[in-house]
């Protein structure tokens, strides 16, 4: 799991510091720790940088911990975010699970529960955002030919199927087409038909996605990502890929993870 940013918000130093100093042991240089006085600090922390997990008290002056959380959402901030409380309140905890949060801890905060917590919520922050990726990767086009076209066509199912299990090595027509024991001037006519896209755009949509996959969740260069993706050339894949996506490769990894901060 690579390096998180985890925002400690309460107003009581006290706690502030000792929950920031667990969480700096326990972590050991691996996350960033770091902490606000208020919602108003907090809100600050979030134009700055891109916080993973944020642990907030509820009762803090001029801005509740939930009040911080419905402002995040109004902006389209989403963290996970842990509650801290000095007591329990049902009503309060009905609110945060409504917000989503992931967890709800009661003051003192016991150290190997609140470490058990951390743990939980970043495992969690890591699976929402892979499926926050791949649907920022997700091709509509395809997503709709898929759902609403296809039904029970076998042929056409089976060729899917087949450039699916392919989508990281140039298909022709006739591969596609010999894999469904088909004519490739019939199975040409017959896969525009019945999807709406000719063969040629399709394994194209879906080389790209898989292409974006790529940038969005590993740190491979533009050059391995093309060759991943069936690509002989970068240069021609780099054409291709503006041409679809309106800006390159690169720049449509530096867009995406900007408009994560």
């Amino acid at each position: 799991m690579a390096g998180k940013t985890i925002l400690i918000v309460d107003d009581e130093e006290r706690t502030r510091e000792g929950l920031k100093k667990r969480l700096e042991v326990w972590s050991s240089g691996a996350h960033d720790i770091i902490s606000a006085c208020d919602g108003k600090e907090a809100l600050q922390h979030f134009q700055q940088k891109k916080i993973h997990l944020m642990i907030t008290d509820v009762n803090m002056p001029e801005m509740s911990g939930l009040q911080l959380l419905k402002t995040l959402r109004v902006n389209g901030k989403k963290p996970v975010v842990i509650i801290v409380s000095g007591y329990p309140d049902f009503q309060y905890a009905q609110e945060a699970i409504r917000l989503g949060v992931i967890n709800y801890l009661l003051k003192p905060v016991n150290k190997q529960k609140l470490i058990e917590a951390v743990e939980e919520a970043l495992a969690a922050e890591e699976s929402l955002q892979k499926t926050e990726y791949m649907e920022k990767a997700a091709d509509q086009k395809l997503i709709q030919m898929e759902d609403e076209r296809i039904g029970d066509k076998d042929h056409i199912k089976q060729a899917l199927s087949f450039i699916e299990k392919h989508s990281d090595k140039a298909i022709s027509l006739k591969e596609a087409a010999d894999s469904v024991h088909l004519n490739p001037s019939y199975f040409s006519v017959l896969f525009k038909e019945q999807t709406g896209l000719t063969f040629t755009e399709y394994v194209t949509r879906k080389r790209l996605q898989r292409a974006k996959r790529l940038l969005l969740t590993t740190q491979y260069s533009v050059e391995e990502i093309a060759e991943a993706a069936g690509y002989q050339t970068a240069k021609y894949f780099i054409k291709l890929f503006k041409e679809y996506e309106g800006i390159t490769p690169s720049k449509y990894r530096k867009h995406s993870n900007t408009n994560d901060v």
